[in-house]
């Protein structure tokens, strides 16, 4: 037995190749990326009733002037159109009655109870303006 303290020195191994591999597969990522078409290669929303549903939501909310405009950049309120958005909406509603799983069912009463309160907002202060 010795009493001089074992040297146990640990040993830290660096592997500089995963940096350059890391390195390749983004440029390469970014390459096919490069050749895709615009537009090609996002990710899309699932096309069901919910979708649909807040698509006619948005619409409705960009014509009462609650969301600007994408095209204008800029909120406008014009209540016929919105009205006739919440109308669709309710045409929806009604016509899948029935066919509505609960989730679907919820969202769309939201939307709905939203829109039309909102319209309400939105027509009184413009009447008192």
């Amino acid at each position: 037995m010795t009493d001089e303290p074992q040297s146990q020195e640990k040993k830290i191994i660096i592997d500089e190749d995963w940096k350059t591999q890391v390195q390749a597969e983004k440029e390469s990522a970014r390459r096919e990326e490069d050749a895709k078409p615009s537009g090609e290669g996002q990710r899309l929303p699932p096309a069901d009733l919910t979708f649909l549903a807040s698509t006619l939501y948005l619409q409705g909310m960009v014509s009462l002037g609650l969301i600007p405009n994408p095209i204008a950049d800029k909120p406008k309120v014009q209540l016929d159109q919105a009205q006739h958005s919440i109308d669709t909406l309710q045409v929806l509603y009604d016509k899948t009655a029935g066919n509505r799983i609960p989730e679907e069912t919820a969202a769309m009463d939201h939307m709905l109870h939203e829109l039309r309160l909102a319209f309400l907002a939105v027509r009184e202060s413009k009447d008192e303006g």
